[in-house]
């Protein structure tokens, strides 16, 4: 007997120390375990915290209130990608494989669902994008969701405002061409441009992990654009933006970014260059209702910042999860998807439910944002 209970001790402190809790037979028939593949580490670490911490706390609210399934605890496994497609495939398998979940919740960016998709998918297990705005997304197979608005529902939001508020005519547009999301939030804004009737005064690109964007700036400044557009993760932009100021790019000439500038980051590293940078949003911390303010009381009680659009989507993603359970009734992919289907909550985003295509299907909520002294504000 004391073989066997040292035998179980050191599995138990192995798993632990490997990053995962070794759970016993009638833990597991007590408990409904999802999910999650984030970026918890380096660059876009901020993207993956974010989420982590919505999906969290939503999960300890369900728990709270009784869990799913009829008093059946809510679990959450999270897998760090660590923003490396390969990495994120490997932690998608070990899920599915091994931890056997019904949900995978992620991976944070759309270039590590294109990666990660195709094999969740063909697994047929509900995999589901909180933050993914790519074009394409959702028809990597019948079993991908996104609760994110794709950019091509934004963008043209955010580019009507800068026309319409400060008439703005001419634009340069700069992206990063190495990686699918910038590539694709750049389309976006192009046709919305060319829609809007905007004159494109030059194109110019760089790569993710550029730190030097002198050229491309320098050449810009020349042209007498009322604006630049930057579609790319929000490193990236926040060397774009500090080194147009610091190269004489005065502050009336707007910054109009994607879905990756949605970061409170942005301010921290970029500091007042930021200012006047535009942005759509499907979320606003400051937007009205009793459950987005206890949202953000709660969120920033428990992790002493304000949360981002990145915690609010993956916090109302969690709810739309349980619900999916309980609907479908048992801890089973299939049932869940047809679930989900059904959808019909009411959270901090707002009214949500999803299309025939496994897409949010309304972008009414979209504000589009200022920022302001390093803080993002709603544009008046």
């Amino acid at each position: 007997m004391s073989r066997l209970l040292s035998r179980v001790g050191a599995a138990a402190l192995g798993s632990l120390m490997s990053g995962s809790l070794l759970v016993s037979p009638v833990m597991a028939q007590q408990t409904v375990t999802v999910g999650a593949i984030e970026i918890l580490s380096g660059p876009s670490a901020a993207y993956g915290t974010a989420i982590k911490g919505g999906l969290e706390l939503a999960m300890d609210e369900i728990n709270a209130a009784g869990g799913v399934l009829g008093g059946k605890k809510l679990g959450l496994i999270v897998e760090d990608s660590a923003g490396n497609k390969d990495q994120a495939v490997n932690a998608a398998r070990k899920l599915v494989g091994r931890d056997k979940v019904p949900v995978v919740i992620g991976p944070t960016l759309s270039n590590e669902m294109f990666a990660v998709g195709p094999v969740t998918n063909d697994r047929k297990v509900v995999t589901i994008g909180t933050s993914t705005t790519a074009k394409g997304i959702t028809e990597i197979g019948p079993f991908i969701f996104r609760t994110a608005l794709p950019e091509s529902d934004v963008v043209p939001v955010t580019l009507k405002a800068a026309k319409d508020k400060f008439g703005v005519k001419t634009i340069a547009m700069m992206y990063a061409n190495d990686d699918a999301f910038s590539k694709s939030g750049f389309d976006s804004m192009k046709a919305a441009a060319e829609q809007l009737g905007l004159t494109i005064a030059t194109i110019e690109t760089f790569g993710s992990k550029d730190a030097d964007f002198s050229a491309q700036l320098t050449k810009i400044k020349g042209l007498n654009v009322d604006a630049i557009t930057i579609s790319a993760l929000v490193e990236p932009i926040s060397g774009v933006v500090l080194q147009a100021r610091q190269l004489g790019i005065p502050d009336s000439v707007r910054f109009i970014g994607g879905n990756g500038a949605n970061s409170p980051k942005l301010g921290e590293i970029a500091g007042t260059a930021a200012d006047g940078l535009l942005v759509g949003s499907p979320w606003f911390i400051a937007k009205k209702g009793e459950t987005n303010e206890k949202f953000v009381s709660t969120f920033k009680q428990r992790y002493g910042k304000d949360p981002d659009q990145f915690a609010a989507q993956a916090y109302d993603t969690m709810y739309i999860v349980a619900k999916a359970i309980d609907t479908a009734g048992a801890a089973d992919s299939d049932k869940i998807r047809e679930a989900l289907y059904k959808t019909d909550f009411n959270g901090v985003m707002g009214p949500f439910t999803f299309t025939e295509g496994r897409d949010p299907a309304s972008n009414e909520g979209v504000v589009v944002l200022s920022m302001k002294n390093g803080r993002f504000e709603i544009l008046e």
